[in-house]
């Protein structure tokens, strides 16, 4: 046996409360090593790149499946180490690389060489059953990628946005207005989003152009609140223009008003609202997830990519630290990612809301990057706030301890480590991925949430804005006869960039630091800037 995974402390907040019951029953999912991870990851720059000549030729569901799926020889020998252990495996993804298996904690110490215990997290009292190493037989190296829930920490605060206050009055709703309404600086409505950045109200044309919104852990989005928001801030359409559910891991969408989730509410409002007419599908996964810690983000990604026709746009505003996922596991879901972007997704997540202390204020020595906004294969979004716009204080960046600097960012990036010289080093990673990519308002936007107006704060609220800008310009683009835009980050940072409005002032704090400052270029606190709708529409070519 040798050691394949192990970390070298209980993460923060967690204390080790005995062993587990022998006889539990764990749920586990083991990855198969993927043939081709290299081969994905030049076939996702090659369609996503502008200036290559594969640009747009996005790859269908089969091709991404020949990269990921494991050796003959992969499959034959975790399948023959299952026999020997009497264990029966089944297969839960497209490609056939994530298997799930049941066994009592017994078993699964015997088997991975593991010490299962209980861990709970003082905060909020929730027991989890991890261990902090296990170990396969020498023989499948090579073959195995991970087996998942073992190192990997539920992640107990997976983050919601602040409610900050009830509206102090009613913003007059302009629409017709080119200039900005002196309201949107207090408070922030479609009409404010449509005149900062001069996105369009006329309806979107093309069915086959979707814009998905995933929903976690039982936050539920009220087609009444959504009718409210609709008269009040967009009367231009009409008020029954709604969205379409999908539903995985058990999820649902009770629609009583005590029900009505903050975040739910907030992304539903902020595409259909925003993304005039765009076919909107609200993704709830419910509280049976397969995949532990995750809350189910990786049996999303495993739904869609099970899809022969997945949405064009996927935006979610959830995520976690960094370091609360093993390095393999968010290895292989940032490959997920890359597998949509192959296919023509754009993938966008909330930065996160604690500056550089990670996805929400906590105590730190050294910055939390946030996951997913490492992974280098998904558009991290910040947040701006006021008019004019500056970076809102809370929004995440910083860089990440995986995953390495990707090449389309570089010279960015650079520019910006040279003018900040020697400011907080040894904080960070200056030769990580950097995040976020872009930003959008994120600070007293307006939502109606149980029939009541209220104001909310976040990266949640930006990532849902800049989504319904891409899934814009995808409209137009297939009223074109051309592709959608897929996997963003190197158009954004090559010919998107000077179609953003760059962000210069404000900073992100945490940590007992002032963070990271905003400045001309890149930055980590609003990326390369926001939306200019004109401009993007000239740099994807229409």
């Amino acid at each position: 046996m040798q050691v394949h995974e192990a970390r070298e402390d209980i993460p923060d907040g967690f204390l080790h409360s005995g062993a587990a019951p022998q006889d539990t029953v764990l749920n586990l999912r083991l990855a198969l090593v993927q043939s081709d991870p290299a081969g994905l990851e030049k076939a996702l720059m090659d369609v996503s790149t502008p200036s290559s000549p594969l640009y747009g030729q996005h790859l269908t569901k089969e091709e991404v499946e020949k990269f990921v799926a494991p050796s003959p020889d992969s499959v034959a020998a975790v399948n023959a180490w299952f026999a020997e252990n009497g264990i029966e495996a089944k297969t839960i993804s497209p490609a056939g690389d994530w298997l799930s298996f049941s066994i009592p904690v017994s078993k699964a110490n015997e088997l991975l060489n593991a010490d299962f215990s209980v861990f709970t997290h003082q905060e909020t009292g929730k027991t989890s059953i991890r261990t902090l190493a296990y170990s396969i037989p020498t023989d499948l190296k090579g073959h195995v990628d991970l087996v998942h829930p073992t190192i990997t920490f539920p992640n107990p605060f997976a983050r919601l946005p602040a409610m900050v206050a009830p509206p102090k009055i009613k913003p007059a709703v302009n629409v017709t207005s080119d200039a900005v309404p002196a309201s949107c600086s207090s408070t922030i409505t479609p009409a404010c989003l449509q005149a900062l950045y001069g996105i369009p109200a006329t309806p979107a044309k093309v069915a086959s152009n979707k814009l998905a919104v995933s929903g976690f852990i039982e936050q539920f989005a009220n087609q009444a609140d959504l009718k409210t928001f609709l008269t009040t801030f967009r009367p231009d359409i009409p008020s029954s223009t709604t969205f379409t559910l999908q539903t995985l891991d058990g999820g649902q969408n009770p629609q009583a008003a005590n029900e009505a989730g903050v975040e739910a509410d907030l992304d539903i409002q902020y595409t259909v609202g925003v993304a005039t007419e765009v076919p909107t599908v609200f993704i709830s996964v419910g509280e049976q997830f397969h995949d532990g810690a995750l809350e189910g983000f990786l049996d999303i990604i495993n739904f869609l990519l099970g899809e022969s026709a997945p949405p064009q746009v996927l935006t979610t505003s959830y995520g976690q630290n960094e370091n609360t996922i093993s390095r393999a596991l968010a290895n292989n879901l940032c490959n997920a990612y890359a597998q949509l972007g192959a296919r023509g997704v754009s993938i966008l997540f909330a930065s996160g809301d604690g500056g550089v202390a990670g996805s929400q204020t906590t105590r730190c020595t050294t910055f939390l990057p946030t996951f997913p906004s490492g992974c280098p294969f998904m558009t991290s979004v910040g947040a701006t706030t006021g008019v004019p716009e500056t970076s809102a204080s809370f929004s995440s960046g910083g860089f990440s301890n995986f995953f390495a600097q990707p090449s389309y960012q570089a010279s960015a990036v650079s520019g910006f480590l040279s003018a900040l010289g020697n400011t907080n080093a040894g904080k960070f990673n200056r030769s990580g991925r950097a995040f976020p990519d872009v930003a959008a308002q994120g600070d007293d936007v307006e939502i109606v949430v149980g029939g009541e107006s209220g104001l909310v704060a976040g990266t949640s609220c930006s990532s849902p804005i800049f989504a319904s800008v891409v899934s814009l310009l995808n409209d137009q683009l297939a009223a074109a006869g051309k592709p959608p835009l897929g996997f963003l980050n190197p158009f954004l940072y090559s010919t998107g960039a000077s179609a953003l409005n760059d962000i210069t002032t404000g900073s992100n704090p945490g940590c007992n630091t002032n963070g990271f400052p905003a400045r001309a270029g890149w930055d980590p606190v609003t990326g390369l800037g926001t939306p200019n709708f004109a401009k993007l529409r000239t740099a994807v070519g229409l």
